[in-house]
């Protein structure tokens, strides 16, 4: 069911996904992105009442944080961040105007920096990049609740 949304980019709450979008152009900062997510997932938990650890808020923002950062430092224009919740899965989109797919650099124990995108792969349930005609669109997924151990439940296929 297509929802539209209001002022602000939040889906209507009635059925379906929630979900929010914010485009980030000219000098926005990361930390807009992350401040997006966290009060995205706390009204997820407050007033829609769904469970969302602590852990996940955590790792959203980090999952945010890079997506939104490789999207600015590499692509030229404006990136759309799309974050949509439904079945106990956020998913995190990130669309930007450079088509060339990233990739994870070989393990350099010694290299300073460009881990972020071995650290989304490790602690997302699914990780997918698709070129598109104007760029690509780069979606990760989570769970938000944590296994009975009090960990996430892991990396799926």
């Amino acid at each position: 069911m297509d929802q539209t949304a209001d002022d602000d980019g939040r889906e209507p709450t009635a059925e379906g996904p929630l979900a929010v979008s914010r485009l980030f152009e000219g000098s926005e900062g990361i930390a807009t992105a992350r401040h997006l997510a966290r009060d995205f997932l706390t009204e997820v938990r407050s007033l829609h009442g769904l469970p969302v650890s602590g852990r996940a808020m955590g790792t959203v923002e980090l999952v945010v944080s890079e997506l939104v950062t490789n999207a600015r430092k590499y692509a030229p224009g404006p990136c759309l961040l799309t974050l949509v919740v439904r079945g106990g899965i956020i998913e995190i989109t990130v669309r930007d105007g450079n088509t060339a797919l990233p990739a994870v650099s070989a393990r350099d124990p010694h290299r300073i920096g460009g881990h972020g995108l071995e650290v989304v792969m490790a602690v997302c349930r699914n990780f997918q990049v698709h070129r598109e005609p104007s760029g690509k669109r780069v979606t990760a997924m989570l769970e938000l609740t944590d296994g009975p151990d009090g960990h996430a439940t892991g990396p799926h296929p």
